[in-house]
């Protein structure tokens, strides 16, 4: 499949912050640890075997065997999870919400972007071992978020009552989205392939932890992807030293917010608001903030209350019942996973950017942060089209109205602009204003209304012109647009809205072999990638 690129900065759809970044700004340096490029990645290595134990390697290869005790995983990823008992074994991360049915195609971009970026690690470092990782959110209690899918334009959403992690949603109700999305596919063999594949994951298993794990294992097990369920009393028990200091000194929100200060002071939004105590309660149907208040411990919204001993006492016997929020949780899959890169989205690494003098506090290595890699996918189709209506790909990114007037003024027969004839009359006025100064400065004010009525009498002529030729291109324009549409849904990118059983319908399995092998994960440009 033919390939091109487009630097993120130019598509117009990242954030200045992680334009910054990719660019390397001094202003940045200090928010981040070594930049992921391949040369950084041996300090990275050096600075994770040093500190993470082996006693922490036994644990983690013990909930992993528990956690994949009931699925089939293949050869390669039951390797991996042993190998992680070597201390010449480190991961890759990405993390990603448990989205109905993976939600947006970025979802398979971020676990291309691990596979890829390990491989090419082994390669660099064949003295060591690289797993790629998985961290479902399953502790995630935004249920509105991950409920639904989009398929073919129209909204795939799972409706029902909420509350607590949702990994621990029963997946009862599921079988009649299923319904939903086997009428809209069809009866093709992809379509049957994509049917099977739901019904396995979404009616054969009983929680939405389960279910996702299912998913993600059929579609990338052979890559040897190991997923960890981070709602786990052993991987907890590990953290517990992180979350007794949180609950009695709040370390975390005096030092993440003097970071987030420096950081908004350069201009940059605040990702995630630092609370008092990161953590939430977990309980059945129940993940709520813990708040301090007057020595006492209590859980948001509930009766629930504790002294300071009963909390720790709490912690020590039930640490998974403690569950990290999103500036806590990049910690807690530090302190259990050897990992060297977390990769993730712009908005996700934007809060690792809070982070960074906090993990220096604490005594935990920095990761490296790396952004997904980002596509879109171009249909030969399409492609042939814009080639007729003699259209780059790159001028899609441009927002509707500026896209209508560019490709207006490269239909034209006429010329139309104006910049000529508004110089013409600046040097006019020039004289003028020399003129004035040496008659009579009164006039001075008076030029210079006439002078900026004159160049907005030629802007507003400019303007009518543009309007009367749109409306006699208006059928290429539409043409033009229907097909931005199309790529760009509601004029976002199609990776965030789209979900990946559109392309597989028509493509297959050759989708997720093309991502394979087309995907850089360290070139920091946005691929378009021709079907």
């Amino acid at each position: 499949m033919p390939k091109t690129t487009i630097s993120c900065s130019d598509t117009g759809y990242f954030s200045k912050l992680m334009c910054d970044y990719l660019a390397e700004k001094d202003t940045l340096a200090s928010f981040y640890g070594n930049f992921p490029m391949l040369e950084n990645f041996q300090k990275q290595i050096t600075e994770k075997k040093n500190s993470f134990s082996a006693q922490s390697r036994a644990v983690l290869v013990q909930a992993l065997h528990k956690q994949y005790a009931t699925t089939d995983a293949s050869e390669a990823t039951l390797a991996n999870i042993e190998s992680l008992s070597n201390s010449n074994t480190f991961t890759v991360t990405t993390g990603h919400q448990l989205n109905l049915f993976t939600g947006p195609l970025y979802f398979l971009y971020k676990i291309f972007s691990v596979i890829n970026l390990s491989e090419e690690l082994k390669e660099k470092h064949p003295e060591s071992h690289f797993v790629p990782v998985y961290w479902m959110a399953t502790e995630d209690h935004d249920f509105d978020e991950i409920n639904y899918f989009n398929l073919f334009g129209k909204k795939i959403a799972w409706n029902r009552e909420s509350g607590g992690a949702v990994g621990e949603l029963s997946t009862e109700g599921l079988s009649e989205v299923l319904k939903q999305f086997e009428a809209a596919l069809g009866a093709s063999n992809n379509a049957k392939k994509m049917t099977a594949l739901f019904s396995e994951a979404y009616t054969k298993h009983t929680n939405l932890t389960e279910a996702t794990r299912y998913l993600g294992n059929q579609l990338f097990s052979e890559y040897g992807l190991v997923i960890v369920d981070g709602n786990d009393a052993l991987l907890k028990k590990a953290f517990v030293p992180f979350a007794k200091k949180e609950l009695l000194e709040q370390l975390s929100h005096r030092i993440i917010t003097e970071t987030t200060t420096r950081l908004t002071a350069l201009g940059y939004p605040e990702q995630v608001h630092p609370r008092e105590i990161n953590l939430f309660y977990l309980a059945e149907g129940i993940r709520e903030r813990i708040i301090k208040k007057d020595g006492m411990y209590y859980v948001n919204d509930t009766d629930l209350s504790f002294t300071e001993a009963e909390i720790l006492s709490k912690l020590d016997a039930n640490p998974e019942c403690f569950s990290p929020n999103a500036l806590l949780r990049p910690l807690y899959q530090e302190v259990i996973l050897p990992n060297l890169c977390y990769t993730g989205g712009g908005g996700e690494l934007a809060y690792w950017f809070q982070l960074k003098d906090y993990f220096e506090a604490v005594e935990v290595p920095f990761p490296i942060l790396l952004l997904r890699n980002s596509v879109l996918l171009l249909p030969t189709l399409l492609s042939e089209k814009l080639e007729k209506l003699e259209v780059s790909i790159d001028d899609l990114f441009l927002k509707q109205p500026d896209l209508r007037t560019k490709y207006t003024r490269q239909l034209s027969g006429i010329k139309i602009d104006f910049s000529e004839q508004k110089e013409f009359l600046k040097k006019q006025f020039e004289a003028l204003h020399e003129l004035a100064k040496k008659t009579d400065a009164s006039f001075i004010g008076a030029v210079e209304a006439q002078e900026k009525k004159q160049i907005n009498g030629l802007s507003n002529l400019e303007k009518r012109l543009l309007k009367a030729q749109k409306r006699n291109l208006a059928a290429a324009l539409d043409r033009l647009t229907a097909i931005q549409d199309e790529l760009f849904p509601k004029q976002s990118l199609q990776e965030r809205t789209v979900n990946f059983s559109e392309y597989y319908l028509e493509y297959g399995d050759v989708l997720l072999q093309e991502l394979k092998k087309e995907l850089r994960p360290l070139d920091p440009n946005f691929t378009i990638l021709s079907l």
